[in-house]
C-alpha cells in the first residue's frame, strides 16, 4: 500500500493515462478525487476504484478555468483533510501541422489546457501543501518537448513549458518538502492517439513512428501509471525537477 494514508488528485481522469493511474493510485490506499470534463467516464473511474476497494470521488472541472480548478482543489481537501499528490494530467494533442496552418485558437486552447491548467494546479495546491508539511505534484510532458519533430509547434511549445515549469516549482518549493515531478511518455495508445497523427493514414503513421522506437512499440497507459505511482510514493523521495522519460529508448 504505497499510497495508504495519502490524498490524491488526478485530473483528465475519466480515460486513457489519467484512469489507468487513478486506478492503481486507489488500490494502492490513497483517497481519490476524479476530475474530468466527462461525469460519465469519470463516475466510472470512480466505480473502478471503488470495485478494488479503494476510495474515490468524482468532479467535474474545466482544468483552464481558474474557478474550476480552485475549486476542484479546495473540495478534494474539504472532503479527506488534505492534499497529497496532485498530478495535472488534462491535455490536448496535435496532430502534424505547417506554422502556417496552425489556427491561432488551437494554440491558444493547446496552451490554456496543457499549461495554463498546470500553473492553477499548481497555484491552489501549493498553500495546502505548505501547511501540512509536503507534498507531490506531477505534471504530464512529453517527449515532444525533449526531442523535438517538425510540424508540432504549438504542442512543443505546450509540453516544453511544462517541463521548464516544473524544474522552477522544484526549485521553489524544495524548502516545503513538495516535489515536482514532470512525466514524459513518448506517443501512448489512448483514444486520443488517432489526433496525433493527423491527416496521415493511421496504420502506416503508427507503423513508422513504433519503428523509432528501440523497445519496438508504443506506451500503454499502464507504463505511464506504474512510473506516477513510483513518482507518488515516498520511495521516490528524492526525485524532484526531472523530466521522467518513459519512451522505450527514443530520446537517446
Amino acid at each position: 500500500m504505497r499510497l495508504e494514508h495519502k490524498v490524491a488528485l488526478v485530473t483528465g481522469a475519466g480515460s486513457g493515462i489519467g484512469r489507468a493511474t487513478a486506478e492503481p493510485f486507489g488500490r494502492e490506499g490513497a483517497r481519490v478525487t476524479v476530475a474530468d470534463l466527462s461525469q460519465d467516464a469519470g463516475e466510472e473511474t470512480v466505480e473502478l476504484i471503488r470495485e478494488h476497494g479503494g476510495e474515490a470521488r468524482f468532479v467535474r472541472a474545466e482544468v483552464s478555468v481558474a474557478d474550476d480548478v480552485r475549486a476542484m482543489i479546495d473540495g478534494a481537501v474539504r472532503e479527506y483533510g488534505r492534499l497529497d499528490v496532485l498530478y495535472n494530467n488534462a491535455g490536448i494533442p496535435m496532430g502534424a501541422t505547417p506554422i502556417e496552418e496552425v489556427d491561432d485558437d488551437f494554440f491558444d486552447r493547446t496552451m490554456a489546457v496543457n499549461v495554463r491548467s498546470v500553473h492553477l494546479g499548481c497555484k491552489h495546491a501549493v498553500p495546502h501543501m505548505k501547511r501540512q508539511g509536503g507534498g507531490v505534484i506531477l505534471n504530464t510532458a512529453s517527449t515532444a518537448g525533449i526531442r523535438l519533430r517538425p510540424g508540432l509547434s504549438a504542442y512543443a511549445a505546450s509540453k516544453g513549458a511544462v517541463i521548464a515549469l516544473t524544474k522552477a516549482l522544484a526549485l521553489e518549493l524544495a524548502p516545503f518538502k513538495i516535489r515536482v515531478v514532470s512525466i514524459a511518455p513518448v506517443a501512448t495508445d489512448t483514444p486520443m492517439l488517432p489526433s496525433f497523427f493527423g491527416s496521415a493514414d493511421p496504420t502506416e503513421a503508427r507503423a513508422r513512428f513504433v519503428a523509432s522506437v528501440p523497445m519496438g512499440r508504443l506506451n500503454t497507459p499502464r507504463d505511464i501509471a506504474h512510473a506516477a505511482l513510483y513518482l507518488a510514493s515516498d520511495e521516490a523521495f528524492m526525485v524532484t525537477g526531472t523530466a521522467f522519460e518513459i519512451d522505450g529508448g527514443r530520446d537517446i
